[in-house]
């Protein structure tokens, strides 16, 4: 479209817009070139000699030429968006550039103008000099202004001091000077109008409290008084200017918490409520910002995830609405159908917003009354009449609010499982044989219950509660007692989940997340009913709650490829944060970890399918730390660490279970003079990652004894030491070890070179006799410290000790014939391709897998499924005669015991 046809398109839909053209306060040289395009930055201050406007004293003459370049920016936006030739994105952007770009120049002149007077201020403490930064809130921050609206804005400047001129002034005095000329240069009304209303009602105290503000001040403020919706109001908070400051790090912990914030739903709801009271009570039900269905609903939406989870995904610390909607569908916590909802009616509303800003240049979000303004706004929003377009807004609003009352519905108005007997059990002053009486029928053991029940009733811990927080556990405990009584171990299953509550009792947001999401209730004692260990993981790991609610949790997912690529962002987004980082490691692995488990309770898994995803989440999690400890590690000599990870036994051999420590040994390949040192500080630091607790928890107990020559040992071992350890030095234990080993993480080369040298030492040529004896002698040296019983199935004779010897000795006196041995497949393969080999009888071979499994499985069900001792039955004994036979067959010899 031409300039022309694209005002000629606009026109009817706005008198603001006809009475600018009527009255020729437009220069059609200067609008129609920018009619064509989007306008930017650029286009802005090439409008006027900015620099000579501020250079000069003409102030009256800065203040109009401000004026009237929001007067050809608002005739762009609006004919633009009114003819369809632009979309919200360009709309809002537009705006709010230049919003930014006419606060940078008010504030650069205002500056100027009062360090004329004054001198320039300067930091009491650190000598520097100083400028006011400003913050944009609201929808300024998130690059989504309306054509009508306030710009939101809090001045903040980095200390206190004073000016350096001849008439001195404290900073304090001369940054509000500074503050108020800003203000006024762009709030005043002038025969050519205003720029922006300038709102400072979201800063500290509000209209009460002091213009600008220094940070320390700024930070103190948001630590003893910052309340909830300061913190929804600092979600979208942007620096506008671009000074030296340090306003996002004392932002950010107040805004985002390091804890999943369930709390955040009654700060959000109280807020709404507010704005739902204000909404009837002004009869605004017609309101598309405010009213049910509005925009401000779908920006609770989007803000209610990002208060709760934004201190730990980090990408979903964002400004803008859009973006975030986008960033919780990547995220899998609101579906793609919510998502698309939301987009379209956001795009509907704004448009609707806008046109409605459009008529005559007023700030208003009200439906119009007059059936000529309803007629034109339905054209411009592509509707025949008005009825139809009314028809469409509320089909969205209707949308958006049924998304909203399904996320903020009030825990009172969802499904509870109070049984009203549970109740009088907790809450009453009752008679205690009424209660024995009420828990008995449940199936409980009433004595030890009621006991327990009392004990916590009348414990400091409850009676320190908070009032919410202790009404909260009011809520929960006969909600627990109902459930557990529907449990197969009922008095387990509520000793359990007690034991959890106790445990959380002192964070109010998971009891917040307990009492907004009752039907997590149920899959928690479900879990914690099957498996002691699981419910030990949940105390540890409160946080883990919040995977209940996942439509992810019983996905089976093995694409450690594409898990790989998330954990790394969510690394980078830590910006070299150590403590950050370890902390979404150890959360990333304990995700993972507790899906895994529930799957696994679920019977969705095998014990060598879960192992061998286990053993995959810890190869992505050292691969991780590993880079990001050498990307932090200082002094070093070389760009790239010639330095492998190399994993024996569980991990080695892809077996690792729950609870699993890790064996590592770190070989290295560089021949530099400071190699040495470089690769034992990786290496320490490294463990240190892998081991030490944080906030968030730990990740794995890790074993480095298997290094050469043991704890007496160097940390690192360069690759030719270790190879010549293997081939001179090392024990006939050590190569069985060997047999299990596999290049984990770090650099490729020094794996293969790793890999040539397992593959050298185990296909080396052994005297089979010999190598038997020491087989055998080093079995029967465990026997005093673990003795051969029956009732122990990874030291009983024909249990799982003795098919890893028997595998072990296969691969070390047949792999310089049978190259194919030497793959790290586990035991259970091996076995196979030595009965293909001919190495051993099949049968044997077959019953020996068979049983290697059974015994895998009875220990996965004692750390997992509170299998408390092994069944020594006739399948289990059986088994250990098949082992046995094998042993026999292998080693020539009856298994002693």
């Amino acid at each position: 479209m031409t300039p022309e046809q694209i005002l000629a398109a606009a026109r009817p839909y706005s008198l603001f817009l006809s009475r600018l053209l009527d009255n020729q306060l437009l220069n059609t040289d200067k609008l129609y070139p920018w009619l064509e395009r989007q306008l930017t930055i650029d286009d802005f201050r090439n409008f006027a000699d900015w620099a000579q406007l501020q250079s000069s004293e003409n102030e009256d003459e800065l203040a109009r030429q401000l004026r009237l370049l929001r007067r050809y920016v608002m005739a762009h936006i609006m004919a633009r968006d009114l003819a369809r030739v632009s979309d919200l994105n360009e709309v809002t952007v537009t705006i709010t550039h230049l919003a930014d770009f006419a606060i940078n120049i008010a504030e650069q002149y205002a500056h100027a103008y009062y360090a004329g007077l004054y001198g320039q201020p300067v930091g009491q403490y650190s000598g520097d000099k100083q400028r006011l930064s400003i913050v944009g809130m609201g929808k300024m921050g998130g690059y989504e202004l309306n054509v009508s609206s306030d710009i939101d804005l809090i001045f903040v400047f980095p200390e206190a001091g004073n000016t350096d001129g001849k008439r001195q002034k404290s900073n304090q005095e001369f940054f509000t000077k500074v503050g108020q000329k800003i203000i006024a240069l762009l709030n005043d009304i002038t025969g050519d109008g205003q720029v922006f209303r300038v709102d400072m009602r979201l800063r500290p105290d509000g209209d009460s409290g002091a213009l600008v503000i220094n940070e320390t001040a700024l930070e103190h403020y948001l630590i003893q008084q910052g309340r909830e919706w300061e913190r929804y109001a600092w979600t979208k908070a942007r620096l506008v200017t671009d000074y030296p400051n340090n306003i996002a790090a004392l932002v950010r912990p107040f805004v985002y918490r390091k804890y999943l914030d369930f709390n955040a739903y009654d700060g959000m709801r109280n807020l709404h409520r507010q704005i739902q009271r204000e909404v009837t009570r002004k009869g605004m039900a017609d309101n598309i910002k405010l009213g049910a269905g509005g925009i401000r609903e779908v920006e609770f939406v989007a803000q209610i995830f990002q208060l709760i989870r934004g201190g730990q995904v980090r990408s979903l610390q964002l400004k803008g609405t859009q973006e975030t909607l986008h960033a919780l569908l990547q995220h899998g916590m609101l579906s793609e159908d919510n998502v698309d909802t939301l987009l379209k009616a956001y795009y509907f509303l704004r448009d609707t917003e806008h046109r409605l800003q459009y008529w005559d240049d007023q700030q208003t979000q009200m439906l119009p009354t007059g059936e000529k303004q309803q007629q034109m706004l339905a054209q411009s929003m592509g509707y025949s009449d008005y009825k139809d377009y009314l028809a469409a807004l509320n089909q969205h609003r209707q949308a958006v609010h049924q998304i909203f009352e399904a996320i903020f519905t009030e825990p009172e108005d969802k499904a509870k499982v109070n049984d009203p007997d549970m109740l009088r059990v907790w809450q009453d002053e009752s008679d205690n044989k009424e209660k024995i009486a009420l828990l008995t029928a449940h199936g409980f053991d009433a004595k030890n219950v009621l006991q327990r029940l009392q004990q916590l009733h009348h414990g400091s811990q409850y009676r320190q509660l908070s009032s919410t927080a202790q009404q909260r556990f009011d809520e929960i405990i006969p909600s627990v007692l109902s459930i557990a009584a529907k449990c197969s171990q009922a008095d387990v299953t509520l000793a359990r989940l007690l034991d959890f509550l106790e445990a959380i009792g002192r964070r109010s947001s998971y009891l917040a997340f307990m009492h907004e999401h009752p039907e997590a209730l149920e899959k928690l004692a479900g879990l914690m009913s099957q498996s002691s260990w699981v419910a030990t993981y949940l105390q540890q790991h409160p946080v883990l709650l919040d995977e209940l609610l996942s439509n992810e949790l019983m996905r089976i997912d093995t694409d450690w490829a594409a898990h790989s690529i998330e954990l790394e962002y969510q690394l980078d987004e830590c910006h070299g944060d150590v403590e950050a980082q370890m902390d979404v490691l150890r959360r990333f692995q304990h995700a993972w970890t507790f899906r895994l488990a529930v799957q696994d309770l679920a019977g969705l898994w095998t014990v060598e399918s879960l192992s061998d995803q286990l053993s995959a989440l810890a190869d992505l999690i050292i691969q991780a730390a590993l880079t990001r400890v050498w990307t932090e590690l200082p002094r070093r000599h070389t760009d790239t660490a010639h330095f492998a990870v190399i994993g024996y036994g569980k991990l080695g051999g892809k077996e690792l279970g729950y609870t699993s420590d890790l064996d590592l040994v770190y070989v290295f390949d560089d021949n530099h003079p400071d190699a040495v040192d470089t690769y034992t500080r990786l290496a320490r630091r490294l463990t240190s990652w892998l081991t030490v607790p944080t906030g968030a928890g730990m990740l794995y107990d890790i074993d480095l004894r298997l290094r050469p020559n043991g704890d007496s040992g160097f940390t690192v071992t360069h690759i030719q030491a270790y190879e010549r350890y293997e081939r001179e030095s090392a024990w006939t234990w050590e190569h069985q070890a060997l047999t299990r080993a596999r290049f984990i993480a770090g650099d490729s080369v020094v794996g293969r070179r790793f890999d040539a040298v397992r593959n050298e030492i185990l296909c080396r040529q052994r005297d089979a006799e010999q190598l038997r004896k020491e087989i055998i002698a080093m079995r029967e040296k465990m026997f005093p410290t673990h003795p051969p019983v029956d009732s122990n199935v990874k030291y009983a004779r024909g249990g799982v000790v003795d098919v890893e010897f028997i595998v072990q000795y296969l691969i070390l006196s047949f792999a310089h014939q049978y190259p194919q041995l030497l793959q790290n497949y586990g035991n259970i393969a091996l076995l196979s391709i030595a009965a293909e080999l001919g190495l051993i009888d099949t049968k044997l071979a077959e019953g020996s897998r068979t049983a290697y499994r059974y015994y895998r499985q009875l220990q996965h069900n004692t750390r997992l499924r509170d299998a408390v001792t092994t069944p020594i039955d006739a399948s289990l004994l059986e088994y250990y005669q098949i082992v046995k036979k094998l042993w026999k067959q292998v080693f020539a010899a009856e298994p002693s015991e």
